[in-house]
């Protein structure tokens, strides 16, 4: 797992630049899933799983820092732009590589049309005389800018946009336990009616809880970028080591903090899919303008997360390139050192996408986002299945000198495997998720289909290359 980072058959070093700084990488996975998922998509979760929310999440979260802990210990040892992708070639071999780099890059460049189109519909709203596509067309084109400049100012604008979101998830914990202790003018302490009642803690059942995962478990999507980013750090090591620790922890506690004051200060019968839970706290406790401010809130995670993924996008389909995975044209690197040929081709991809989704939301849109559905889940899959082979196969010194080491390998990781695969069985019963799960399902077999007609031209082609 301590292989230097190549770039493919050459065997050279990166040429990507460093730049990014501790506070940008702390940031950046603290920031990385903060996003409209939670501000607003956590009120369908409520509404199946009531006040049992608060598991569902802790569940998720759960799973999600396994993944994460299994990542950051291979992306410790072994830095790389194209992270879990280029982890995956190393353990399963080249078909494994191929696939999760290019579903990832797949999901990253839809899931930037959906950011992109719902940033520009909260600024349509706030400026009606502008076109909601001429509001994506500026995201587009200042992103695009801020990625194609040095790699340090793409941390600054994450560094600045995840410290909004988590000077207003603060804030609002701060608000909500002041509400519950009665603090605030003209509330009164509310204690623990709201969690007792309207049918108790879990007035689902289990299955609710289990509802509620399903609904909550892919907020958790974007901390992957973090390992992404490592490569480009001036300390990989070290920086990914530490951002994976802190981030983990205080996004569960923000998560699990935020469900909690949520269903302690307001009954969970009065949340509806759609409808922000935060906003309808902050209106209980009286904060004026409550919907614009978390407007603006949403607004600025929804440029964030297109931010990052552009980003990670980008960093994934040049590490492609660079193992021969993807076209070598993408290889161009820049003077500040960004691959901007890599970044043209993800935001052209994305653009085409958000012209989809602003032309026909329904029916082309809506089939390419059923087909990122699931993937996420496909490609912690593979990261698990690669962190087990690598691990497996390093002796008892290597992996005492590992800088950040998996918590009981190799229970916690099969544990984690059995989960997605519990996941996966809820999207296939489930009457809404399971057209996600064949849609997902199918791109990831065409992407298998491809990655093996691959691996046998290229055998095919070795074997019939004159021994040296």
């Amino acid at each position: 797992m301590h292989d230097t980072p190549t770039s493919g058959a050459a065997g050279t070093e990166e040429p990507l630049a460093g730049g990014l700084k501790q506070r940008h990488m702390t940031m950046l996975g603290l920031g990385g899933v903060i996003g409209a998922g939670l501000f607003v998509g956590s009120g369908a979760g409520i509404a199946v799983a009531g006040p049992g929310i608060v598991l569902s999440y802790l569940l998720a979260g759960a799973l999600a820092m396994l993944v994460m802990r299994m990542l950051g210990e291979m992306s410790a040892a072994m830095p790389a732009s194209g992270a879990f992708s280029v982890h995956a070639e190393r353990a399963l071999g080249r078909w494994a590589g191929f696939s999760v780099g290019w579903l990832y890059w797949f999901l990253l460049v839809v899931v930037l049309a959906v950011e992109a189109t719902g940033a520009a519909g909260i600024a349509h709203g706030w400026v009606p005389e502008v076109s909601q596509w001429a509001w994506v067309l500026l995201f587009m084109v200042v992103f695009t800018a801020a990625n194609l400049a040095a790699v340090r100012n793409f941390g600054e604008f994450e560094f600045w946009f995840a410290a909004l979101k988590v000077g207003a998830i603060v804030l609002f914990l701060a608000l909500g336990l002041l509400a519950i202790l009665g603090v605030l003018p003209d509330t009164d302490a509310v204690g623990l009616t709201n969690l007792t009642g309207q049918g108790g803690f879990l007035p689902e059942g289990w299955g609710g809880v289990v509802s509620g995962v399903l609904a909550v478990v892919f907020a958790f999507g974007g901390l992957e970028v973090v390992t992404i980013a490592a490569a480009e750090s001036d300390d990989p090591a070290r920086a990914v080591g530490r951002a994976v620790r802190s981030a983990v922890w205080r996004i569960v506690f923000f998560y699990i903090g935020s469900m909690l004051v949520i269903v302690t200060v307001l009954p969970w019968t009065d949340m509806a899919p759609g409808k922000s839970p935060y906003v309808a706290v902050l209106d209980h406790v009286g904060v004026p303008a409550a919907g614009q401010i978390m407007n603006v809130v949403v607004f600025v995670a929804l440029l964030s997360a297109l931010n990052a993924n552009l980003y990670g996008s980008s960093r994934m389909i040049f590490s492609l390139a660079e193992r021969g995975e993807a076209p070598r044209a993408l290889l161009r690197v820049g003077s500040g050192g960004v691959p901007r040929r890599a970044v043209f081709a993800s935001v052209a991809f994305g653009f085409v996408s958000v012209l989809l989704n602003l032309k026909w939301p329904d029916s082309i849109f809506q089939y390419l986002l059923n087909a990122v559905g699931a993937v996420l889940l496909f490609v912690w899959a593979l990261i698990a299945a690669s962190q087990l082979r690598l691990r497996s196969r390093m002796d008892p010194a290597a992996v005492a000198a590992l800088p950040l080491r998996m918590w009981a390998f190799p229970w916690l990781t099969w544990a984690a495997l059995v989960a997605m695969a519990g996941v996966l069985v809820l999207m296939l019963t489930d009457d809404g998720a399971r057209p996600q799960l064949l849609w997902s399902a199918g791109a990831t077999a065409a992407v298998l289909a491809v990655a093996g007609v691959r691996e046998v031209v290229k055998r095919r082609e070795a074997a019939e290359e004159p021994p040296t």
